[in-house]
Order: C-alpha cells, then structure tokens, then sequence
C-alpha cells in the first residue's frame, strides 16, 4: 500500500435522487468538520423529484482549501445506473466502496474495491420496513467510518444536530451506522492510502449553507416583509425566513411585527415588495433567473419611482429553464441593466457564507439609503450547499433608513417639500412613507414622467433632468457600496479579478500557478456593482488582468469595459459555464493557457 494519505482528498457518494442519502451524506460532512477537519460539500442533483442518478462529493483539506474538484478518490456507488461512470471515476490507487447486490463486474485492477451488504443491514436494523431504504443510507457512513479512521462519536454529535436531540431517530441511525463499522471491520481489508486524522482547524468556524446566512442578516437588518414564489435554488432562503422569524423576532406581547407572504407568481411577489417598500417597510423578494426576467416590470417601476426594495438572485444556468440544479453567474449583464430605457442596478456579490449573512442587512441599509433597488447576486453552489465560516455578526452600525421625513421634519419646512428633488447634491432626494400623519406628507408615485414635485409631466427637459438626477445617484452608490478586497504581492506580473463563489478557485489557483512556475499575481475580489475607484486603480496598475467567472460570454468583462472603457484593452476573460463551479484546476490551465500565447 502506497504512504498514508491523510485529510486530504474527496470522497463521491453515488446515489439516487430522492433516496433520502442527503442525511447520511450531511452526517460524514458534519462528523468530518466536528473532527476538525475543513471541508466541503458539493451536492450535484437533477431537477426532477426522485429517480435520475445524484452525486454528493466532500471534500477533505488539511490546507483549508474549499473549493470543487475534479478527482475522485474514493467512490461510494449504490446506483446500478451511475455504476460504471462511478468505477471510471475513480483516481488510480483510489478506493471504491459498492453495495453488494449491484450485479455488475468490477474489472479494475489499480483501485481497492471494497462491496458493501447494504441492503442485508438494512434488514436487519429495528427501524420499519417503510424506512429501510432511507436509514440503508447509514450503512455506508458505518464502512467509511471504519476504513477512513471517521470518529463514531463525530458521527453521532452530527446525527444529533441533524435530528435536533430526538432521541428515537438518533438511536435507530447510529445503531445501523455501528452495525456496518463493525462488519467491515470484521470482513474488509484495508488496501487503500486514505484515512482521516483529527485536527484542530476548524475552531472558531460553524457550517451553514447561503441561503440560511441571507435569511438570518434580513432578519438581524430588520426585514418586514418578504414575497416569494417557489423557485430552484433560491426556495430554501424564504423557507429560512419562516423558519427563524418565529425564533428571532420576538415582541414582549407576541405582537408579528413582519409578514413572510408566497405569491401565485414572480410578478405578484415583487408586486407586493414593491408595494411594501413604499410604504416604508424593508422589503424583499428571493427568486432566481427565470424570476428575475418576470419581475423586470416591477424592478422598473421601484427604479423610476424611487422605491427601496431587495431582490436576492440565487442564479443557476440559462437561458430559459436551462438546468434549474446547476450553479452559473449568468445573470450579471441581465441584472446590471435590467429594465427597458436607461437604468442601471446596484448589486452586491458575496463570496462567501459570512457575506450572504453581511449583505443580508447591508442591502436594506443601500436600498432605502439610495432608495433603488439593490440585488444581491448569489448562486446555487453558494446558497444551497454547505460551507465552512465564521460565526455571523451581529451587524455593528445602526439601520440606514435614509433620507426620511416625518411630521417634525414637515413642521421645520412648513410643510413645503419636493419628493424627487436634489437639495444635497447627491442625486437622492427626500421621501415620506405611509403613516406620516403632516397634510403635507403625501404624494403621487408613479412610474411616468414626473417632475421634482412628482407632478406627471412629459416636458423634454424636465424628463432629462429627471434622468440626469437619477444617473448621479447611482455614482452616489459607487461611495456606498462595499469596497472590493484586493491581496497583492511583491513583484506581481498578473493581476485577478473575480466574484462571488469563485473566490476559493481563485485562491487555490494562485497556490498552483507559483507552483506550476506560472506568473505570481495580485487578486481583487468585487463586492459590488457599481465598481469603486479601487477597481480602475487595480486594472491600471496591470498589463493583463484576467477576468475569472463562471458563465460563458464573460459578462462582468463586458460591464467593466463598459465602465471603464480606456482600460478595456487589459482585460482577458477565463469563463467557464458547464454547470459546476469553478475549480482551482480549471483557473490556473486557463490562465496558463493565454500566458503562453
């Protein structure tokens, strides 16, 4: 056997989809991380309910590194369908782990094959029989357990999370999980390298998933209101809304102080946001790309009328339905210019779980400070999938709400006012909301023509100045937004810019350039668009700055060249779009690949 290979590597669970294996495959990623070792989870599952083959693949690191790979060392196959692309999977020297009744040959010489009784220990568990094929799941947790070194006790501190402290489900779970570690060790001779060793590398860290973290900042930045209408990935981000507004937000008499609403459709949800914003409330909507094409209307609308809401665009691939279970960054140049005639939107682009949570609130914060919309473009493999992060904290600034008058604002002027006039110079003008009691609060939104005193009008030049008031609010947003984080080294001859979940390719990928004697590079992560001075400043200090995204076109080129078109000549798209993110692998040959040219 060759030298132990220890916390490092993926192991690949095959199954199928809807056969409950998320538990079991939740519970290794869980045991791992409670053993100290950082890792990462990578769901690949198709659209439909149940029945086409689904991949699970974790990702050990003693480095910490977290994002995607394509090796397989070690193949967990259960899926008769799947079962000869799962053996050819498998990394020479690697391992593969079957269930013994899949009656299909294993010819590979190079690899340790280790079959599995999955179905006679799910027999013989004390759970009923409608619940076999689920808990069947935990027998290869049992094995992997045994032949990897994964601690039982881990196992069971996961379990426990995952059930919440019931007991019965815990039980019955880790019986099956002990049965299987105690058959392989009786019955399996360990002929592959790869184990697992306890470390201490993820104190201080949780696990979460983005769309929880979002719904947790909306809640900690005081969400009022949020309409849905169901839509993969982004379903589980109002799901958590339900979950945690209940737990979180508290009244001393019980009073609801927020209303979580699902629509018939996308439209009716940004409707009702739409609405709600106006009124004064922090509004939200969640939905992905299809969504977002529905909702271009109503984002239109809050533009024009100046009505602050949040839209978190969970993106998976297009054009169309595309594949609604693959993770993409496609929507950039959609959302960037969404809505006919002359707009542009604010966006901000986590990176990470501890950013879905920071932007949760500091989008509510933008909106109503520059009273736009503001979307939050995160993704399937960010929102979805279970990540390694910080603890989120509690937001350290109070609320924004903006430029708000109220009826002692009102008095002090004597009640003359202008809804969409400039009096700071800043593009932003002064707003009242509903329950202002002064005569003088209200006004007629709309979305025509208007003039500073929302009076309709179809004057030329008072439709000009209109438009040239908005245009300067949004080079107000270019001092509001957060600024990018920039990492540079002595003696960079590359400069990499990227965004969003991206982020850990990027970072491994630079580890392997020096490695590979490519360029040492400098890095800028964007955090938001409209793009800061420090983004010009970075392209300018470089002959050749690549562009890393995950969609195929290399949209957020084309918007960086639109907005900073004398510096368009350096930059160099590396975009990549079949579905999967990014890997470091894949980043480091697609640069190589130009520098050589």
């Amino acid at each position: 056997m060759a030298d132990q290979v220890v916390n490092d590597f993926s192991v690949t669970i095959a199954t199928v989809n809807g056969s409950g294996s998320q538990t079991a495959n939740v519970t290794l990623l869980r045991a791992l991380f409670k053993m100290g070792i950082p890792v990462s989870g990578k769901n690949l599952f198709p659209s439909n309910i149940q029945g086409l083959p689904t991949w699970y693949t974790i990702r050990l690191s003693k480095n910490g590194h977290l994002a995607r790979r394509d090796e397989h060392e070690i193949v967990v196959a259960l899926n008769p369908a799947s079962f000869g692309r799962d053996l050819a999977a498998v990394l020479p020297g690697g391992a593969f782990f079957y269930a013994d009744d899949i009656q299909q040959s294993v010819e590979r010489t190079d690899i340790a094959v280790y079959p599995m009784p999955v179905k006679a220990l799910a027999r013989a568990a004390d759970v009923s029989a409608n619940l076999r094929d689920y808990i069947a799941n935990m027998v290869y947790v049992g094995v992997l357990a045994q032949m990897l070194g994964i601690d039982l006790g881990a196992i069971q501190q996961a379990l426990d999370f995952h059930f919440k402290g019931k007991e019965a489900p815990v039980k019955s779970n880790l019986g099956v999980v002990q049965a299987a570690r105690d058959w392989a060790a009786e019955n399996l001779k360990k002929s592959d390298p790869y184990m697992c060793e306890p470390m201490n590398a993820t104190d201080g860290y949780i696990m979460s998933d983005g769309n929880t973290a979002a719904a947790l900042g909306a809640i900690y930045g005081g969400v009022q209101f949020a309409a849905w209408y169901p839509i993969t990935p982004a379903s589980s981000l109002a799901e958590s809304l339900n979950v945690y507004l209940p737990q979180l937000r508290k009244t001393a008499n019980d009073k609801q102080t927020y209303a979580v609403l699902q629509a018939e459709d996308e439209l009716s949800a940004i409707g009702m946001a739409v609405g709600a914003g106006w009124a004064g409330l922090r509004a939200m909507t969640s939905t992905s790309g299809p969504g977002v094409s529905l909702m271009t209307e109503y984002a239109g609308l809050a533009y024009q009328a100046e009505v602050p809401i949040v839209v978190w665009d969970v993106q998976r691939t297009g054009p169309s339905t595309g594949l609604p279970t693959r993770t993409a960054q496609g929507d950039l140049t959609q959302v960037y210019f969404l809505g006919h005639g002359d707009s542009q939107q604010v966006m901000l682009l986590p990176a990470s779980v501890q950013e879905c949570f920071e932007f949760g609130w500091r989008a509510f914060d933008l909106a109503e400070r520059l009273q736009a919309p503001v979307f939050v473009m995160s993704d399937l493999d960010l929102g979805m999938n279970q990540w390694m992060t910080r603890p989120f904290e509690y937001p350290g600034q109070p609320m924004d709400r903006g430029k708000v008058l109220w009826e002692k604002d009102l008095e002090e002027l004597n009640g003359v006012w202008a809804r969409y006039k400039d009096l700071d110079g800043d593009g932003i003008p002064y707003r009242t909301v509903a329950g202002n009691r002064h005569p003088a609060a209200a006004y007629f939104t709309r979305g025509t023509g208007h003039d500073e005193h929302a009076q309709y009008s179809e004057d030329p030049a008072t439709w000009e100045a209109n438009l040239a008031r908005m245009k300067k609010k949004y080079g107000t947003a270019r001092t509001l937004v957060p600024k990018p984080v920039i990492d540079t080294l002595q003696g960079a001859e590359i400069g990499i810019l990227s965004f969003g979940s991206n982020d850990p390719a990027v970072e491994e990928a630079r580890i392997l350039l020096n490695q590979a004697g490519g360029p040492q590079s400098d890095y800028l992560r964007l955090r938001a668009l409209p793009c800061t001075q420090e983004v010009s400043e970075f392209i300018k200090s470089h002959a050749r700055v690549y562009i890393v995204e995950n969609n195929r076109d290399g949209q957020l080129r084309q918007i960086l060249s639109a907005a900073i078109p004398d510096q368009a000549p350096r930059l160099r798209s590396a975009c990549h779009a079949d579905g999967l993110p990014l890997t470091a692998e894949w980043v480091r040959d697609a640069i190589l690949a130009q520098e050589e040219d």
